[in-house]
């Protein structure tokens, strides 16, 4: 009997952790669906008794919402290729190469891991202006490139370093090269770490506003998180509509998660398993 107190007690913790987690993402939908009349009734009800689609409908055509869920997917689909590029070029040199200064420049990097995004906001946009990127989505991508390259090179150094060393040797007495081994070797084989750092650099880039608030003047240029500040203030009090536009700025998100959920677990773990 006791042994069976133990997972009863995990999957207890664990359906009520689920249950917080949740529960935020479906009062958001229920509000949405609720018509004005309901918003502040009292005694309020999570679930309502009239619904109404009008609010999907007024978020998405109001202040040109299209354009802007446009913007967003077009600045994270662009850094997350130059993170990839730059990230995975990086690994390989750290993990396969030995050259003069590798572990200082190394460290120098990763400490780009502890510095708060915001104490580098006046830096960042003096650079940005002299670079002649203010106000262009390109000032977007490059920072944001910028800031996760880190983190995503910690990543994926990992997992290089976890693949067999005698690879390389192979590569060589077969007349093959640096870039033969990173294309046609590790590349391939490193698949699985690239999901965990798809969909963390996604997160990061999609909701970040700081920084987009700071750099983008054009209303046209805006993505979604400006776009949804701006929104809730032009509708202070109606909430469903908000939380209606806010519904529709996680959708990709949550469809990304949701295509790569089966490879995250094994892309965290792959490098631990196989060291």
């Amino acid at each position: 009997m006791r042994s069976l107190w133990k997972p009863i007690l995990l999957y207890t913790l664990l359906v009520i952790g689920g249950i917080i987690s949740v529960y935020p993402l479906v009062y958001m939908f229920l509000t949405a669906l609720k018509p004005m009349t309901l918003l502040f009734e009292f005694p309020p009800r999570l679930v309502p008794s009239e619904i109404t689609w009008s609010n999907f409908t007024e978020a998405w055509v109001s202040q040109d919402f299209a354009r802007y869920l446009f913007n967003s997917i077009l600045v994270t689909l662009s850094s997350f290729a130059l993170i990839f590029v730059l990230s995975s070029m990086l690994a390989f040199a750290y993990s396969r190469f030995h050259f003069k200064g590798k572990g200082l420049s190394f460290a120098i990097l990763m400490g780009g891991l502890v510095i708060p995004s915001l104490t580098l906001l006046i830096p960042q946009f003096l650079l940005i202006r002299q670079l002649g990127l203010f106000n262009s989505l390109w000032g977007l991508i490059v920072v944001y490139a910028a800031g996760s390259i880190p983190f995503t090179t910690f990543l994926l150094k990992g997992f290089f370093d976890s693949i067999s060393f005698d690879i390389d040797e192979s590569v060589e007495m077969e007349g093959g090269n640096a870039w033969t081994l990173f294309y046609s070797i590790i590349l391939p084989l490193s698949k699985p770490a690239f999901v965990p750092a798809t969909i963390f650099n996604a997160l990061v880039v999609w909701e970040e506003f700081p920084w987009a608030l700071t750099i983008i003047n054009d209303p046209l240029k805006r993505t979604l998180p400006v776009a949804l500040a701006n929104f809730q203030g032009q509708y202070t009090t109606q909430w469903g509509i908000v939380f209606a536009g806010s519904l529709i700025a996680i959708v990709p998100i949550i469809l990304l998660f949701l295509m790569l959920q089966r490879y995250f677990i094994a892309g965290i773990t792959a490098g631990a398993i196989k060291g």
